[in-house]
């Protein structure tokens, strides 16, 4: 079984935290049913959000009782002190607990320090202080904010997204959390669903011993596969390294992520899908991809303004709209059977 402990705080669960995104989109029985699975074989890590629309409030359901004997991460997106009080109280309730063992920052666009003027980095003290938190976090997709939150010294624990797909910079900021003893937690891991062998994400992973990958689960599916990892890990075979340079040839370079910090779109165009519509039929084939609905979604591209919205809020600075523009045109010679 593969451990990591996160930096400082101490915290230390096997390689394989679950990520609760994506179960504000099941019912509340399954979710539970999920949580309480993944629970019972390993999982202790258990990442939300409160704009994760309900995710907070099925792990309430599914753990009211037991709490000590798992570890809850959430996050605020609140820009105001009153607003963060506000959150934390939502998300305390909403989970069914009097703490959180980590409190993140939700991607801010600047790295809050004491003094800044928001006043946001000493509720997060004046909260920790109280009990109400355990641990100081941040998130981010921005790579010169995650880099200040390290050189800070103000956090104990980084979220970033991170997979066989980063790049150099990418691996140098994880090696910067190790050197500072502060955690760091994958976001991303399967990269929006564009990687879609786990056991290689995982044996990548597995590489940094610092790194605790938290995967989004749906289905029992998808759960079952990594609990599998929890007493048989992969290892970074030839095999699973050569499917990795083929994927890094392929993806690595100007694709979208899919994390949707570019919507809302004036027109309704679905960005984060949309943009990467081309990429997700190859290598995630679905005939809902290609419904009534899903071709109603990408014609909406041609009413895009060119207003440059998307472009200027974009953490990777990607050009959106000439991404939008190209899966578009590739979108319908796909429909046209002119190209598999």
């Amino acid at each position: 079984m593969d451990m990591v402990t996160l930096g400082k705080t101490n915290i230390t669960v096997n390689k394989n935290g679950f990520g609760a995104l994506p179960i504000q989109r099941i019912s509340d029985e399954e979710a539970v049913r999920l949580l309480r699975k993944a629970y019972e074989a390993g999982i202790t890590f258990f990442d939300t959000a409160r704009y994760y629309t309900d995710s907070e409030h099925k792990l309430g359901l599914a753990f009211v009782g037991m709490r000590e004997k798992i570890f809850i991460a959430s996050k605020t997106g609140a820009g105001t002190p009153e607003q963060f009080w506000k959150e934390l109280e939502t998300t305390l309730t909403n989970l069914q607990t009097d703490y959180l063992d980590i409190y993140q920052f939700h991607n801010p666009a600047f790295c809050p320090k004491p003094g800044d003027g928001s006043g946001l980095y000493e509720c997060m003290v004046q909260a920790k202080a109280e009990g109400k938190i355990r641990h100081i976090g941040i998130t981010n997709h921005r790579l010169n904010i995650a880099n200040e939150a390290v050189e800070s010294g103000l956090y104990e624990t980084l979220q970033f997204p991170f997979c066989y797909l980063a790049d150099e910079a990418d691996i140098a900021l994880v090696k910067k959390c190790e050197e500072a003893d502060m955690g760091f937690i994958a976001m991303k891991s399967l990269s929006g669903g564009l990687i879609t062998n786990s056991a290689a994400a995982y044996a990548f992973a597995a590489q940094y011993d610092n790194v605790l990958p938290i995967w989004g689960v749906q289905r029992e599916s998808e759960l079952d596969e990594f609990l599998s990892y929890i007493e048989n890990p992969p290892v970074l075979t030839n095999g699973l390294q050569a499917l990795i340079d083929q994927d890094r040839k392929e993806l690595c370079g100007d694709f979208c992520r899919g994390c949707g910090y570019c919507m809302p779109c004036p027109v309704g165009i679905e960005i984060n899908n949309c943009a990467r519509m081309s990429l997700m039929i190859r290598r995630s084939p679905s005939a809902g991809w290609l419904t009534p609905a899903a071709q109603e979604k990408m014609l909406q591209i041609e009413q895009c303004l060119h207003c440059g919205r998307c472009k200027s809020k974009c953490p990777y600075h990607l050009d959106t709209p000439a991404l939008l523009e190209k899966n578009l045109e590739d979108y319908k010679k796909i429909l046209a059977g002119k190209i598999d």
